[in-house]
């Protein structure tokens, strides 16, 4: 059995693998991964974005399956390996349920399931054949509350991601491959102002229990301990990241 003992937050040498990385909650995690060493290959739907020096991006849609052996393939041909998988990849819709279309349910799952699902199916195996790997997936609290603003497509599918990621940490652990969970609450990025519909939001001295909303810095600064030698002592946790909106 692969085991590891915990050791500081640095990913000094380790290559980095991020879905989503043109997002407000991507972008600060491949920031955060950079400037503790690791390096960073960043993802997302866009032809060309400018992530900051050092990191590199790669278009690549993860619903794709050939897309998804294409870019890793080439990733592990010039990097020889891939030790963390970030999995930010994901679009939200507010539609309640009697009004929610085929077409919506297919969308949200294609992009937030199959999108986990494909990543981690390619490189789950390659990293137990190495003897260590850390994935880590976004989730959200609506997985476990019901939705804070967002609809039961969004909700359903945060549910299997948290669902999958256990699976993976299960059969994971005896080979040294971590699986572990993000839950925010409500973040201040480009999505929460899809879900508010540029609506003013409820206060949040009224709904956070530590008064304000997140920020992209709080995911990324989580991201960056679960991803780190510094928590080797934990596999499949659902990590909540909300100001105190959940507490289990």
């Amino acid at each position: 059995m692969a085991q590891h003992l915990s050791g500081p937050a640095n990913l000094e040498g380790q290559v980095a693998f991020v879905t989503g990385g043109a997002g407000g909650m991507g972008r600060a995690i491949s920031a955060a991964f950079k400037a503790a060493g690791a390096k960073v290959i960043a993802t997302d739907r866009a032809e060309h974005e400018d992530l900051g020096a050092g990191i590199e991006y790669r278009r690549y849609d993860v619903t794709s399956r050939a897309d998804t052996d294409s870019v890793i393939d080439a990733v592990l041909s010039q990097h020889g390996r891939i030790d963390i998988l970030v999995l930010c990849a994901g679009i939200i819709a507010r539609t309640p349920l009697a009004e929610s279309t085929d077409d919506e349910w297919d969308a949200i799952m294609q992009v937030n399931v199959r999108g986990v699902v494909n990543p981690a199916r390619k490189l789950f195996p390659l990293m137990c054949e190495r003897g260590y790997g850390k994935i880590l997936a976004a989730g959200s609290i609506a997985a476990k509350n019901g939705g804070v603003a967002s609809g039961p497509a969004y909700v359903s599918s945060k549910a299997a991601v948290h669902g999958m990621m256990r699976w993976i940490a299960k059969a994971g652990a005896p080979h040294g491959v971590y699986a572990n969970t993000l839950a925010p609450g409500p973040v201040e990025t480009a999505m929460w102002a899809n879900v508010t519909g540029g609506t003013t939001a409820p206060a949040a001295n009224s709904t956070v229990p530590l008064g304000r909303y997140g920020n992209a810095d709080d995911i990324a600064q989580a991201a960056l301990f679960l991803c780190s030698p510094a928590s080797n002592w934990i596999t499949g946790t659902s990590l909540d990241i909300s100001g105190g909106m959940w507490m289990d």
